[in-house]
């Protein structure tokens, strides 16, 4: 049987060194090597996308990858790709090591320099887990074996720009086309979608930063169930707590969030810190929310070039969400696409706050009128960023998801679609908050 070999290496003198030894494998079929862990993630996930017998059988990883450190970059894959062996390349052979990867879900170690017997054995041992794995898959039609769900970062240029109202539309516009959705609280320290959403919860994210093994009953246990359908991964009451939550512990909690939903919507909030920071990096799509104001768009502007020091995001790979807007503003959508160098939300939020207002008093956003020009344009939003069903028509209490051929939404009641304009004028001068 053939083995398929994935190395992910980033030094190119160990990357040669190490397909050279691969190709004297007997039935080994190396492929070319990945050099960073996103190319890895990515790559995964696009052959698990195809099928499931697309992936790799074995996933070498070189102990100096980046920029997620190797032993979490493993623990990322064995959750996401639970039918793929991986073995760690490393110069430190110590026990300590060798159990932090069994930890993490690694099949082997392998030191380096490395020899052609002890990598064909650790090869050899990894693919024959995987035969194994897969043959039990193929025959659980209930266990997760693909690449995941879609994962949605909400982050503000600043405070108050209305990332916690779009995350809440978005996540609600995903659940009434028929998603399963988690809606995750990753404003840490002032997170307030319990209050939006008239929630009272004991449990938090903090209940899962301690928990190396994040089982499906272990999550259960964790998420509030919403009325609306929503699944809710709340911040923590007392907000000294969210220290608690490290950057590998959001690794786990995401990934664990994706193996059981299909859209995964998490509210960064306008601070930055190590576990929101985790979260933006893995997200299939990371939105900052602006407003059409110099302090707001300078905000985000400093959002992006901090994300692309820190190798967490390119400034290309971000969509940027315009809200309060309002014709007659000096600074308008391409100015802003120019100014940070993201991509634009075609979807502007209009500046109408008298909308909100009751629904945000009251603690009950997700019953906010279907007439509402805002809620409009984001779940307009939503459709735009692939995240609902286009083609099906899911009736809730606030509105409908219109099916069209051409697969976006009628601008009727409820319905998902560009915001409605008055006429004789221009929306509100206030916006969201």
């Amino acid at each position: 049987m053939t083995t398929r070999i994935l190395p992910a290496v980033a030094d190119p003198d160990a990357a040669r060194s190490l397909t050279t030894l691969l190709s004297q494998l007997p039935d080994a079929e190396p492929a070319a090597p990945v050099t960073d862990s996103t190319q890895l993630i990515d790559t995964l996930a696009r052959l698990a996308g195809e099928a499931l017998d697309e992936l790799p059988e074995v996933v070498l990883v070189h102990e100096r990858i980046g920029p997620v450190p190797a032993l979490e970059l493993i623990r990322e894959v064995s959750l996401r790709f639970p039918s793929v062996g991986v073995v760690m390349i490393t110069t430190d052979a110590s026990p300590h090591l060798f159990a932090d990867a069994m930890d993490s879900g690694a099949r082997g170690l392998v030191t380096l320099p490395v020899g052609y017997e002890e990598l064909a054995n650790r090869v050899q041992a990894a693919a024959q887990w995987s035969t194994g794995v897969r043959r039990h898959l193929s025959s659980a039609g209930d266990v997760f074996t693909g690449p995941g769900g879609t994962v949605v970062t909400v982050t503000g240029a600043k405070g108050g720009v209305g990332a916690t109202v779009t995350a809440i539309q978005l996540a609600l516009a995903a659940q009434a086309s028929g998603h399963t959705v988690a809606l995750v609280d990753m404003d840490l320290q002032t997170g307030d979608i319990a209050s939006f959403l008239d929630v009272q919860f004991r449990r938090s994210l903090v209940d899962l930063a301690l928990i190396t093994d994040i089982s499906p009953r272990v999550l259960a246990d964790a998420v509030f169930s919403h009325s609306t359908g929503l699944a809710l991964l709340l911040a923590p009451g007392e907000g000294e707590r969210g220290e608690e939550v490290s950057d590998r512990s959001a690794r786990q909690i995401v990934s664990a969030l994706r193996s059981r939903y299909e859209i995964v919507v998490i509210d960064c909030g306008g601070q930055m810190n190590g576990a929101n920071a985790a979260a933006i990096e893995m997200a299939d799509t990371a939105l900052l929310v602006t407003t059409p104001d110099v302090v707001a768009v300078r905000g985000a502007k400093r959002v992006v070039r901090m994300w692309e020091r820190l190798q967490i995001r390119k400034a290309e790979e971000t969509v940027t969400l315009v809200n309060r807007f309002t014709r007659n503003t000096e600074i308008q959508p391409p100015l802003i696409q120019k100014i940070t160098g993201t991509r634009v939300a075609a979807a502007a939020v209009p500046a109408n706050f008298k909308e909100l207002q009751a629904a945000v008093d009251s603690g009950r956003l997700h019953e906010l009128d279907a007439k509402s020009t805002v809620k409009q344009a984001l779940w307009g939003l939503a459709g735009e960023l692939g995240i609902v069903k286009p083609s099906v028509t899911a009736k809730k209490s606030g509105g409908v998801l219109a099916k069209r051929n051409s697969g976006t939404f009628k601008n009727d009641r409820g319905s998902t679609g560009s915001p409605r304009r008055r006429r004789g004028g221009t929306a509100d001068a206030e916006g969201t908050r």
